[in-house]
């Protein structure tokens, strides 16, 4: 048994296809199918059912490459430690964050880490929340930027900024006239939110119990600027992270009275990183990234 071997088992394991499998390690479906039985008659167990229409592991199977995936993260920590101590501020590094931060944080982001970490080869991943923690679990990323707090035992986490909500109406909305927003103006209002699966409409619930709102029924968006869009055509109201506050005709972001609503955004990575100090210096360039679009977002809201 050896590393490449594990590589392949896990491979088919995720695939579940040997033909698939070996097209990922770059190998012959032949060769692969080879390997994998090798294995199997080394441990003296059938680590797969295989049929014509499907692969499946068995059940003394799925804890086998259960192990095998903490062997390979491990030999990834290896790796990550000597590459860290040559050079704690180069190679790759694989950053997400979640569709209603990304789209709008990044463009300002990526310019910063660029001139700060010239060496940083950076791949940025936009996934929802439950993706990104996976991703995070299985080493498949570096760090990530999350919605806090986050309840898990194999990470760290850091707050970067808090980024508050605000409310979005249509111009000839009845509330466009108000400055400020209580939560007792939302009363009988229904409000679009996104859907399942996006931590954002999580906090939306929160407001909706706290203020006594309903939520629209018979709309879930996928993004936000379905949202936008929707609440330009007339069709609701909806809750807008100011990071995501733009200046256009229509629409009106109206400020909440406090205590204001918010999320807090942080950067989250795995307790056993040896990246602590890239970390640290990405951290400070998302608190830097952040003031910029907030006062850039402020200039915008002044002007609806």
């Amino acid at each position: 048994m050896n590393l490449r071997d594990l590589h392949y088992l896990i491979a088919v394991a995720d695939l579940r296809s040997f033909v698939q499998a070996a097209d990922r390690c770059c190998i012959s479906q032949p060769t692969l199918s080879t390997q994998i039985k090798k294995l199997e008659d080394e441990l003296g167990i059938q680590l797969f059912e295989r049929t014509n229409k499907k692969v499946l592991p068995t059940e003394l199977g799925e804890q086998i490459i259960a192990s095998a995936r903490r062997i390979l993260k491990e030999q990834q920590i290896i790796k990550e430690l000597a590459a860290a101590a040559q050079d704690p501020l180069a190679g790759n590094l694989r950053f997400g964050a979640f569709p209603t931060l990304a789209s709008y944080l990044f463009p300002q982001l990526v310019p910063l880490i660029k001139q700060a970490l010239p060496r940083i080869r950076l791949i940025l991943v936009e996934e929802k929340t439950e993706q990104l923690l996976l991703q995070l679990k299985n080493g498949q990323m570096d760090c990530a930027l999350l919605g806090l707090p986050v309840y898990e035992d194999f990470l760290d986490s850091k707050a970067v900024f808090d980024d508050e909500f605000l409310l979005a109406v249509a111009d000839g909305h009845p509330l466009a006239a108000k400055t400020v927003v209580e939560p007792q103006d939302l009363d009988g209002e229904h409000l679009l939110l996104l859907d399942e699966g996006h931590c954002l409409r999580g906090h939306a619930l929160q407001i909706c119990q706290t203020a006594g709102v309903d939520e629209a029924q018979d709309v879930r968006a996928t993004s936000l600027e379905t949202l936008r869009q929707m609440v330009h055509a007339g069709t609701g109201v909806t809750l807008m992270p100011r990071i995501a506050v733009r200046r256009e005709p229509g629409i009106r972001y109206i400020p909440f009275a406090a205590p204001v609503p918010n999320r807090t955004i942080g950067m989250v990575w795995r307790k056993t990183s040896s990246r602590g100090e890239l970390i640290r210096t990405l951290s400070g360039l998302v608190e830097q990234a952040s003031k910029h679009n907030r006062a850039d977002r402020i200039d915008a809201t002044a002007a609806t």
